[in-house]
């Protein structure tokens, strides 16, 4: 065996390709519930939830809060405006900086999305107890903070 060999991760027991995988396939799952009703991508809607989550906010409120990298939220933000459901107000001081907030429309489209997410976590969660849900809910906020910290330690 080589030494490349020794020290190959196995993947399928590889946590944090564990969690990604998972979060692909839920996101996936849950942008098949609206997004041939609603017409809008996984990006767009994640977008939408961060916008709705804060008025006048700007893209990079976004791009933390939906966890897209900057290319992501510009595209989802050009979609969503487009189709009228976000709209953009420019600082008239500062013409980099601008302000995100929902149209009547984007509202409507949020609550619809809103209860079909509601009705996915908890259909997804029917295959665990309320003892595990809770533990599930505490490890996911554990693993969220210790990543923060994670990459806190990685910039210094």
């Amino acid at each position: 065996m080589s030494t490349s060999e020794k020290h190959t991760i196995i993947l399928d027991d590889f946590i944090p390709y564990r969690l990604a995988i998972l979060a692909k396939a839920v996101g996936t799952s849950l942008s098949k519930t609206y997004e041939s009703q609603v017409g809008i991508t996984n990006q767009q809607w994640r977008t939408l939830f961060s916008i709705a989550r804060k008025a006048n906010c700007s893209a990079s409120y976004v791009v933390t809060h939906a966890a897209l990298d900057k290319v992501q939220v510009s595209r989802a933000l050009t979609g969503l405006i487009d189709i009228g459901l976000v709209v953009r107000k420019y600082d008239n001081l500062d013409r980099r900086n601008s302000v995100l907030n929902l149209t009547v429309e984007g509202w409507k489209t949020y609550r619809e999305i809103a209860l079909k997410a509601e009705k996915f976590e908890k259909k997804l969660l029917e295959s665990l107890n309320q003892e595990e849900t809770q533990f599930l809910n505490i490890i996911v906020n554990k693993l969220m903070i210790r990543t923060q910290e994670l990459e806190i330690l990685a910039k210094k």
